[in-house]
């Protein structure tokens, strides 16, 4: 019997192709809306999606790597991802909402006391999509350092290649941080004891005492354990080193295979508790098309894309499971019309084949991926893999 699919959505703007904004049932002023985003989220979990995911970044979108383009064509600007993600939180009682939050130039403290009470706010369902920014004019907005221009096309030069290893090296041990920081406050900590006074036992409050090169962080953090105890950490990773970085850091990883054989040489580059392979989809015939001449442009992506029916798209998606994929982050190319097909096309296609859950089955977002709540590694005789 072949195993369940785990499926998530990637919320970008009205959708991943740069011309998504002028189909006509896409909403493009209310990009700076709550109801904006809880309505996709809302669509999401109707079609008991594991999670959606919020895009975000230090700068504009821009089509250069060097800085901000000059098009006046595109989608420019966003709301920041954890706080759409926490603004979604009440409205919504089942899906895991999973914010992108960039490492560099940021702060891990910071960081992790917003996902701690994302997860308060969720009741159990905020995760993190880690990102590191290697954008030189990035970095010219925080004034602490400078990056130079990483070439696409010089990735493997020594001197970039150099760049792109410390920015991982750092991102690791950011995580590190942030999860000790989580672990900072023992699950009984709060007392709450009216009678003699005491809210919270100090003893079970820790300093992490982390001192690494890139940062020295005391601790403990100002916000009490997560109701996850760990939120699932989760990265994109599309070559060695953000590989490696995803198999010591991450929980659960996108990948971006272009085929089923790449995807099986992916899977035995990462150690991941779930790998998910990213496919941007058109679920309309002609749709690309359409909007590839609208933006007088091909639209190409880091990921595959796929153009066809859900039933085509349910071909592939099991096709990739066997190679070794455990679930999909489906990157709609226009929203919400592909989105609605995927809850209302895809996943009744999928459960068809017995292959999607037809009721959520765990309250939190580590339930949904199957995964039990971790011990916490500062308790007395906790052990934590």
């Amino acid at each position: 019997m072949t195993a369940p699919l785990h499926l998530a959505v990637a919320l970008d703007g009205t959708g991943w192709h740069p011309a998504s904004w002028r189909e006509p049932d896409a909403r493009p002023a209310e990009l700076f809306t709550a109801q904006y985003w809880l309505d996709l989220a809302r669509e999401a979990e109707a079609g008991t999606l594991d999670f959606v995911t919020f895009e975000d970044a230090l700068g504009l979108q821009s089509d250069r790597p060097d800085g901000p383009d000059e098009r006046t064509d595109h989608v420019r600007g966003r709301l920041d991802a954890v706080l759409i993600a926490s603004r979604v939180a009440p409205a919504t009682g089942h899906i895991g909402l999973v914010p992108t939050a960039t490492v560099t130039h940021t702060e891990p403290f910071h960081i992790a006391k917003a996902l701690a009470t994302l997860d308060y706010v969720s009741k159990g369902r905020a995760g993190w999509r880690v990102q590191v920014s290697g954008r030189a004019h990035e970095a010219g907005h925080f004034g602490r350092r400078t990056l130079p221009v990483i070439e696409p096309g010089r990735i493997d030069d020594p001197a970039t290649r150099a760049v792109v290893e410390d920015l991982f090296a750092e991102a690791a041990d950011y995580v590190e941080v942030v999860r000790r920081l989580w672990d900072s406050w023992e699950d009984d900590a709060e007392i709450r004891d009216a009678a003699t006074g005491r809210f919270i036992d100090r003893e079970k409050l820790h300093y992490i005492d982390f001192a690494g090169k890139y940062f020295s962080v005391r601790g403990p953090s100002i916000t009490p354990r997560p109701p996850q105890g760990q939120p699932p950490v989760t990265a994109l990773a599309h070559a060695e080193t953000p590989y490696r970085f995803a198999s010591r850091s991450a929980d659960l990883t996108y990948v971006t295979p272009a085929d089923a054989d790449h995807a099986r040489q992916i899977v035995g580059q990462v150690e991941s508790g779930h790998i998910f392979a990213d496919l941007v989809i058109f679920l309309e015939e002609g749709a690309k098309d359409r909007l590839d001449a609208l933006d007088r442009e091909v639209y190409r992506s880091d990921a595959a894309i796929f153009s066809g029916t859900p039933a085509q798209l349910a071909d592939l998606l099991i096709e990739w499971q066997a190679a070794g994929i455990s679930g999909f982050r489906l990157r709609p190319g226009r929203l919400p019309a592909d989105l609605r097909s995927i809850t209302r096309e895809l996943v009744p296609e999928l459960r068809r084949r017995g292959v999607f859950r037809e009721a959520y089955e765990a309250p939190t977002l580590r339930g949904l991926l199957g995964w039990e709540r971790p011990a916490n590694r500062y308790a007395v005789g906790a052990t934590v893999a």
